[in-house]
């Protein structure tokens, strides 16, 4: 399969074939960065997870240039973090027994300005030799601009597919900013409590970014089991972890419906909430 960038990445773990690789796929990531998939996408990777008639695989969209760093990561130029960080992606693949991980080398500026369309045109390629029944994004509220770049781009690459090769489901999912904030009847809550073992060991495996001066590790396990605990108010937990995702697959079956005016929708409606809630006492 050829991609747009010189050097993009096509891993299958198991070296069972590409093209057998892309069509056992069910769950699909499309993210921008190195570790966003193991931080967005865990309910997916834990679904397929030594399951042979459910498989996950991953696409990271950007080249991992500009990542923090540190320690022993202080004195590397952004090429070796770009070589170091796409070795770490693929360590993952290996660990999640991804069905393939495809990394496309993009900067963050091509996808956030300057070469949007042959983002799309990737990921294009990949969904349709994939046909994935679920596919996670980031959450269109993300504060990283680049994770809303990519979470537009995947949405506007689905909404030119035929109906043959439409998900089932498209979650935009919590990485740069949480998603407590939105409705009960709104969020879609995703269990990630199943092999945590593994989970842990994900995350991990990004050495590049825990030691170079970002904690995932713990912040990413704190998230959510915070979640499972602070989700209703008036029962006991029912699953120990959930991480939480905007459902964007209306986004997918109306393709008139505008990404703007649907994301802020659900902002005007935890407005709306907190209002409510303060008129009755004020």
């Amino acid at each position: 399969m050829n991609f747009s960038k010189k050097g993009a990445i096509s891993f299958v773990p198991d070296n069972a074939g590409l093209e057998l690789a892309l069509e056992r796929i069910t769950h699909l990531a499309i993210v921008a960065h190195q570790d966003d998939t193991e931080i967005a996408a865990y309910n997916g990777i834990a679904e397929c997870f030594n399951n042979k008639n459910k498989w996950f695989s991953s696409v990271i969209v950007t080249n991992g240039a500009g990542s923090p760093r540190t320690g022993l990561y202080a004195d590397f130029s952004d090429e070796e973090m770009q070589e170091i960080r796409a070795k770490e992606q693929n360590k993952a693949a290996v660990v999640g027994d991804y069905s393939a991980q495809f990394q496309l080398k993009f900067s963050s500026s091509e996808v956030k300005e300057t070469n949007p369309d042959a983002v799309i045109a990737d990921l294009i390629k990949i969904i349709k030799a994939s046909k994935p029944e679920v596919i996670y994004l980031h959450n269109l509220a993300d504060k990283h601009i680049t994770h809303v770049a990519t979470a537009v781009l995947a949405v506007k690459a689905i909404r030119k597919l035929s109906d043959e090769y439409q998900p089932k489901k498209v979650y935009g999912c919590e990485v740069w900013r949480a998603l407590d904030w939105m409705q009960d009847d709104e969020k879609v809550v995703l269990p990630v409590a199943q092999y945590d073992n593994v989970g842990a060991a994900l995350i991990s495996v990004f050495d590049s970014q825990v030691s170079g001066g970002k904690r995932y590790d713990l912040a990413l396990r704190g998230r959510q089991l915070a979640n499972a605990t602070f989700y209703a108010s008036h029962s006991a937990d029912d699953c120990d972890a959930y991480t939480y995702a905007m459902d964007l697959t209306p986004l997918i079956t109306n393709k008139e419906l505008n990404i703007k005016e649907y994301t802020l929708k659900t902002i005007d409606n935890f407005k709306n909430d907190v209002a409510n809630n303060l008129d009755t006492f004020i």
